[in-house]
């Protein structure tokens, strides 16, 4: 079944009264008794020093006489109090009950003595010419006791029926507002993520409703940004599939080898730039802030970028580029190796994509203020002030894309004829997104020796490796 908190609460808080109320008729119990055994007590020492001045009195007359033993044959009360009296030998002069077989106790005063199986109470009264002694059993005291706490056990639990009515009705009164606020979800569409009215929720269940409230909101903003995500990819990916149907339908137009040939390098190049398009979404995908992070590992930046670094070197080389790293380790981070690859990845294709023929990509690390740091430079034309915020933003292409930059420039420049210029808009995007993850900050500036572009990726402070010194590498040398 399944677990009810309102079932829970109403079983303790009846369960509760249920032991209250036995653990008052205990209290009542132990309570009256003790008065009973005072008063009781008390009236057993009357008995005893009355029949006591009585015998005192008497007994030169006792003495010369047999002793008195009233018959009985009739069932005892037990209540009822049997008293009896020894001259000073210790002899029995009188006993009002004979069946009682009572010892001889010449100490004054209380004794609870176990008389013929039965537990009792007596008082011895000492006098000049013997002692009296008054008894009564115990189990009248228990048994008046007794009946008095059964006599207010059940106004105890009729008290705390009523209680536990009036309690089930002030819970589930008090509950209305999270049924209502339940009743209000259930009915609502699968797009409709507005926040439950707090105005009538009591501050017991406040911080709750407020949670599901922010919960509500997060996935609210999720799902706007995943739609927006999604149209814009699909608006972005009619683009490359329009020129692909056109450059099929030239290809099939083709009248002879050379344009069949220009036709199918232009299908490559399409399905080149589709590819990468797609890529870059399921990368996009990859880093959105609610999917999967895996545990973060030791990261040493020195080797991945001399890792990552080593497929562009034939490119870059075709290209006419001197690329190469500088590496001023030691740099570790806590980090995921893949998806740092991924981040420089970008940026180094970036790069290449508007560093003009004859330019230099200098890829590297080093420690910027104690914090380990990545950084790529290249000498192409830059990305404006103006646009160095905006191109953070998926699908941004400036009018001119600096190295690193990213995620955007559909310009050419100058020496770049034969290379695919055209970006996705995406690349800084991944890049921010995989830095965010891992508590890092994007910087893009000027590049300080002469014109173009650094982006720097400064990562929090951690130690560093052992080892170190500055190393500079060239992969394609």
């Amino acid at each position: 079944m399944m677990r009810s908190i309102e079932r829970e609460l109403l079983a303790w808080i009846v369960g509760t009264l249920l032991l209250g109320s036995a653990l008052v008729a205990m209290t009542t119990y132990v309570v009256t008794l003790d008065e009973m055994n005072e008063v009781f007590d008390n009236d057993l020492k009357n008995v005893a020093v009355g029949v006591a001045t009585y015998h005192r009195s008497n007994a030169p007359h006792e003495q010369a006489h047999a002793p008195v033993l009233i018959p009985r044959d009739d069932e005892p009360q037990d209540s009822e109090i049997a008293t009896f009296a020894w001259d000073a030998s210790g002899t029995l002069i009188y006993s009002s009950d004979p069946r009682v077989p009572i010892a001889f106790v010449a100490k004054e005063g209380l004794s609870h003595p176990r008389i013929g199986g039965e537990d009792w109470i007596v008082y011895t009264a000492v006098h000049d010419n013997g002692i009296v002694q008054a008894a009564q059993r115990r189990a009248s005291r228990r048994e008046m006791a007794g009946e008095s706490a059964a006599k207010i056990l059940p106004f105890l639990l009729a008290m705390a029926v009523v209680v536990a009515g009036l309690l089930i009705y002030g819970l589930r009164r008090g509950l209305r507002p999270l049924d209502a606020a339940a009743r209000d979800i259930a009915g609502r569409s699968a797009r409709s993520l507005a926040a439950i009215d707090t105005a009538a929720v009591p501050a017991e269940l406040l911080p709750m409703v407020r949670a599901i409230n922010s919960l509500m909101a997060k996935l609210d903003q999720s799902f706007s940004a995943q739609r927006k995500f999604l149209g814009d990819a699909a608006h972005e990916l009619r683009t490359p599939i329009a020129a692909l149907r056109l450059q099929l339908t030239l290809l099939e137009r083709s009248a002879d080898e050379v344009e069949r040939g220009a036709a199918t390098t232009a299908l490559k190049l399409g399905v080149v730039r589709a590819q990468r398009l797609i890529g870059q979404l399921l990368a996009v995908a990859r880093t959105d802030p609610a999917g999967h992070v895996d545990p973060l590992v030791p990261v040493d930046l020195d080797e991945l970028v001399r890792t990552v670094l080593e497929p562009f070197a034939a490119k870059a080389e075709e290209a006419r580029i001197d690329l190469g790293a500088e590496l001023h380790g030691p740099g570790t981070v806590m980090g995921d190796t893949e998806q740092l690859a991924l981040l420089l990845d970008n940026l180094i294709e970036n790069a290449l994509r508007h560093t003009p023929e004859g330019g230099v990509i200098d890829v590297g690390t080093e420690m910027d203020e104690g914090r380990p740091t990545l950084f790529v430079r290249d000498s192409g034309p830059g990305i404006p002030a103006m646009d160095r915020e905006r191109v953070f933003g998926r699908f941004f292409r400036g009018d001119v894309g600096g190295g690193g930059g990213g995620g955007g420039g559909s310009g050419s420049s100058g020496g770049t004829s034969g290379r695919e210029n055209i970006g996705s808009g995406l690349g800084l995007a991944i890049v921010k997104a995989i830095a965010e993850r891992h508590g890092a900050t994007v910087r893009l500036m000027d590049r300080a020796q002469g014109p173009g572009l650094e982006v720097r990726v400064r990562f929090p402070a951690a130690e560093p490796a052992s080892g170190g010194g500055a190393d500079t590498v060239r992969p394609d040398s």
